[in-house]
């Protein structure tokens, strides 16, 4: 490695606050994507862990760039902020301050909705509300392209960036956008009770701990996107009562919980007779991170 590289690398190592929730960043995941970044080459960090380093150290401009950018890593902008750059499902997304950064813990529940869209013949349709980036939309589309998907916000930068997704991942055509709160945007008589899935990954953050939260996310990510209310569970108990109206009879709703949420919830709505099956999904520690429920 060059000089330049282990000086940067010296820097990261020294100073670089990495969260639990984004595992795929170490100083040296971050370096490669920052150095990417600096060349005009943005990507992210996984897929930097992927890609030979371009020489830059004869280019004082991008020399100068890459200084900028572990300097403002230091300070706790987020990695996928500086380089607008986010890897989701194996999918190289786009990643901007208006909506949350893609989690590597949402491909659980990504990961287990895709399965159940392959099980269902002929076109299923899905919904994805709170989309944010699209991530979850975007990879329901690439695993089951047969597929409808639908995702919604109530942001308008996230659904601007979810369009800028679309158009990067040439699947423009394959996920519809629109704007509103929660299920209220598929409000229409083609929809009601027709819909095979529908996900969410929802704010679930008690609001009195969002001032406790790493200034990295307290500070730069949307804070609607995380902050649950009171509880933590506002916008997820709005959605298991509203989504029986759209669901179809055996259709399922896919949420991601918070940490300790997620047993609680279950019980809760197994005691709703709106869904007759209730599955945790849990992440590698055994915690459960998402809950798949059918309706009756």
């Amino acid at each position: 490695m060059s000089v330049l590289f282990e000086r940067m690398l010296s820097r990261l190592a020294g100073g670089l606050q990495v969260l639990p929730d984004k595992p795929e960043e170490t100083p040296e995941s971050a370096l490669r994507a920052l150095w990417h970044t600096a060349a005009g080459h943005p990507c992210s960090a996984m897929a930097a862990m992927r890609r030979p380093l371009p020489p830059i150290e004869a280019s004082p401009v991008a020399v100068a760039a890459l200084e900028r950018l572990v300097q403002r890593r230091l300070t706790g902008e987020p990695l996928a902020y500086l380089t607008g750059r986010q890897s989701f499902m194996g999918l190289e997304m786009l990643s901007a301050p208006g909506a949350l950064i893609p989690r590597m813990e949402s491909e659980l529940l990504a990961g287990a909705v895709i399965e159940l869209l392959q099980d269902i013949p002929g076109t299923p349709v899905a919904v994805d509300v709170c989309t944010g980036s699209g991530n979850v939309a975007y990879a329901m589309a690439w695993g089951v392209p047969r597929a409808r998907v639908l995702a919604a916000d109530i942001s308008h930068e996230a659904l601007a960036l979810a369009g800028e997704n679309g158009r990067l991942l040439g699947m423009d055509d394959r996920v519809e956008l629109r704007q509103g709160d929660l299920l209220q945007p598929f409000d229409e008589p083609g929809l009601k009770g027709r819909v095979d899935l529908i996900t969410c990954i929802p704010p679930y953050i008690l609001s009195a701990k969002v001032a406790g939260m790493a200034p990295e996310i307290a500070r730069h990510e949307p804070r609607e996107a995380f902050d649950g209310g009171p509880l933590g569970v506002t916008i997820l108990m709005r959605l298991v009562e509203e989504a029986p109206w759209v669901l179809r009879a055996g259709g399922w709703l896919g949420v991601e919980v918070g940490k300790g949420q997620g047993p609680a919830l279950a019980r809760w709505i197994g005691r709703d007779g709106a869904f007759d099956e209730v599955r945790e999904l849990r992440d590698a520690r055994g915690v459960v991170r998402a809950l798949l429920a059918r309706h009756a």
